[in-house]
């Protein structure tokens, strides 16, 4: 045999030529030799003898699957498909040379494909839309990264997979109905990874740090996404649990969804020193499940593996390999690690309660009343299938409390959260030691009742069972920054935002907490980071107008306000912002328009204008109002940039003990 070429070879049917066409020039784009010239697709001998050239020389051969091939049961792809499978038996095992592409639906056990490419896994490429992650691993293996990292053949043996192509595969807000090896399975990855993590690299991160990215649906069906997100959350929680293994949070690993960067790109960004990658498959009543360890540096593999188990066998697997492998790590990785084990699987091992709870938690974050109304219905049917299933609980609470929060008004959000109440009342009760239930209950006695101090009894306790739990430390700044402890707070985020580098709310608690301490160029930094992550949300341009306020410049704080899209928050960033300014008459506008759109829910926004605007009779009238609609902004009032000009005003005093917050400079904490 002749030495290969180091080209792509497509192999197709014409009624696909387009979709194909598509991933020829995403690979030319980046480099990659293709042998693709719909040109040259004319019959003849001389034309046969080119392609069968071609084939035989060609490092790497790629079928490209669809309902056309399928109903095809003629035709010169055959012709090639055959070809390449003849030379492929020529080849040792561990010899990656086909690399199956399917376009559409088609099922994995298509008869009409060779059975030499049904034992390999196939990567999805919907219309031919080609994800960098699909042209990095074909880089690799062209360069001979990864010998084995394309055919993954069906064998316990340890196999790469098509996991670094999923970036591009993946699509949002789907769902399915099988149930949890994703934790199980995953786990033997931490643990193979973690015994790298812990030997130091030079040029890695000094510390063992890892992140999961979401995990590619490959299954053919779009409504199958959201349990490939809920493995990857799994593999979150089980890892996050033990200190001195740093994990990025799901908000911000998450955001590399569809992503066009490298590994490399990735792990700069997330300050990690390795990424986690894998794919899901459900086909019949068996489930894959692949996944590979990427080095950040180098955008090496260090390992990979692949797991076929029935369906029926999912919390049994998981159980067998949980215990095994969490065992290892608490002996290689962490010794005398303490923290409570935070299981995400339901105690019974009903798997549609697990399923209803990762649908419930693809909705929650979606942000819109029919979404929330969504999460809370699935979260509620993951308590009756399973009703002892402690963070289907909290979840329920956490989404009851959102809902009211966001959307509620009057009677309607006493009853949300009265009902959120009870779902974190249930959850304690049936697992004291569960961090998300703590939490919850934390919520509610923040925001709701108003008890700062059972607040933070309960976030520190959420702490103490889960480390490594960045909500519960942002929950914990948050309530400390309410007692006006502010290094603590800062302190605290900063610690949360290491393991949730992209989370832009986290940023903005940040920046309110900076602001608070007048330390306003940091402030800024912070703020103008989370406007980065997420553009259009009003709230940050809001803090952002605050800031410029502070120094006294007008013109940026208009523009800073004129950024917030249309909505309450626009309104409210311009009547801060228009206080400034010389022109009164557009001042008191401003101020108008904003009570008349939105005085029910920002009583204590409104109090915040009238204290820059030195009215403080105004201020205290509605900070008694915000008081009566228990308005969630008093927690700020202990940092407030604006309110805090009255602290030494005796009514501020007053409102300080009615609110139950301590009143600045007296010893102690109020109770």
């Amino acid at each position: 045999m002749t030495e290969s070429s180091h080209a792509v070879f497509l192999s197709y049917a014409s009624q696909d030529a387009e979709a194909t066409q598509r991933i020829c020039e995403a690979l030319r784009a980046e480099g990659v030799e293709v042998w693709f010239d719909k040109s040259e697709l004319r019959g003849g001998d001389a034309w046969d003898r080119s392609i069968r050239q071609q084939i035989h020389d060609c490092e790497l051969f790629v079928p490209i699957i669809s309902q056309h091939t399928h109903e095809r049961l003629e035709g010169y792809f055959r012709r090639e498909w055959r070809l390449a499978v003849e030379r492929a038996g020529d080849m040792a095992e561990n010899k990656a040379f086909l690399v199956p592409v399917v376009i559409d639906s088609t099922a994995e056990r298509d008869p009409s494909v060779p059975e030499k490419f049904r034992e390999l896994q196939w990567t999805r490429l919907p219309d031919g839309q080609t994800s960098p992650a699909f042209v990095e691993r074909i880089q690799r293996l062209l360069a001979g990264a990864a010998v084995a990292a394309s055919v993954g053949v069906r064998t316990a043996s340890p196999v790469a997979s098509t996991a670094s192509d999923k970036r591009g595969l993946i699509r949002r807000r789907m769902r399915i109905t099988y149930g949890a090896i994703g934790a199980a399975v995953l786990l033997v990855v931490g643990y193979v990874g973690l015994e790298r993590l812990n030997q130091p690299k030079p040029s890695a991160p000094a510390t063992a740090s890892i992140a999961v990215l979401p995990l590619a649906n490959e299954s053919g069906e779009a409504s199958q996404q959201y349990f490939s997100d809920g493995i990857s959350e799994d593999l979150i929680t089980a890892l996050g649990q033990f200190p001195g293994l740093k994990v990025i949070g799901r908000s911000s690993a998450f955001q590399f969804r569809d992503s066009k960067e490298d590994s490399r790109s990735i792990g700069a960004k997330l300050g990690v020193a390795h990424l986690l990658e894998g794919t899901v498959r459900k086909s019949g009543d068996m489930i894959r499940v692949s996944a590979e360890l990427i080095d950040t540096v180098d955008g090496s593999m260090l390992w990979s593996e692949r797991y076929d188990r029935p369906y029926k066998d999912l919390f049994a697997l998981q159980d067998e390999i949980t215990r095994a492998v969490t065992g290892a790590l608490k002996t290689k990785l962490l010794p005398g690690g303490h923290a409570a084990a935070q299981s995400e699987q339901p105690p019974s091992g009903n798997l549609e309660a697990y399923n209803a709870l990762l649908q419930g938690r693809y909705y929650y974050p979606r942000d819109t009343e029919a979404d929330g109304r969504k999460a809370i219905e699935f979260f509620a049917q993951a308590t009756q299938l399973d009703p002892s299933y402690a963070l289907a609980w909290s979840e329920l609470s956490r989404a009851w409390m959102g809902l009211s929060g966001d959307y509620l008004e009057g009677a309607a959000a006493q009853e949300a959260f009265a009902k959120a109440r009870a779902a974190a009342d249930r959850a304690l009760a049936l697992a004291p030691d569960l961090a998300a239930a703590h939490n919850a209950r934390g919520d509610l006695l923040q925001l709701v009742d108003f008890d700062w101090r059972g607040a933070e009894a309960e976030y520190r306790h959420a702490l103490e069972l889960a480390p490594n739990d960045a909500q519960a430390k942002f929950n914990l700044g948050s309530a400390l920054a309410s007692y006006g402890e502010m290094d603590q707070a800062i302190e605290l985020t900063r610690q949360a935002l290491v393991t949730e580098p992209l989370r832009a709310w986290g940023y903005k608690a940040l920046a309110t907490y900076l602001l608070g301490l007048h330390r306003l160029d940091e402030a800024e930094q912070a703020m103008k980071k989370a406007i980065e992550l997420q553009p259009m949300a009003g709230p940050l341009y809001s803090w952002l107008t605050n800031i410029e306020i502070k120094r006294d410049k007008a013109s940026a704080a208009l523009d800073a306000a004129q950024q917030a899209p249309p909505g309450v928050y626009r309104d409210m960033s311009l009547a801060f912002a228009r206080q400034l300014g010389s022109d009164r008459s557009a001042a008191d506008e401003a101020l108008r328009t904003f009570i008349a759109k939105d005085a029910g829910g920002s009583a204590y926004q409104i109090a915040e204008v009238y204290a820059l605007r030195n009215d403080a009779t105004a201020t205290f009238e509605w900070l008694d109002r915000a008081w009566s609609n228990r308005d969630p902004g008093i927690q700020y009032l202990l940092f407030d940039p604006f309110i805090l000009r009255y602290k030494d005003d005796p009514r501020f005093a007053a409102f300080c003990r009615k609110v139950g917050l301590p009143v600045p400079g007296a010893a102690g904490r109020s109770t």
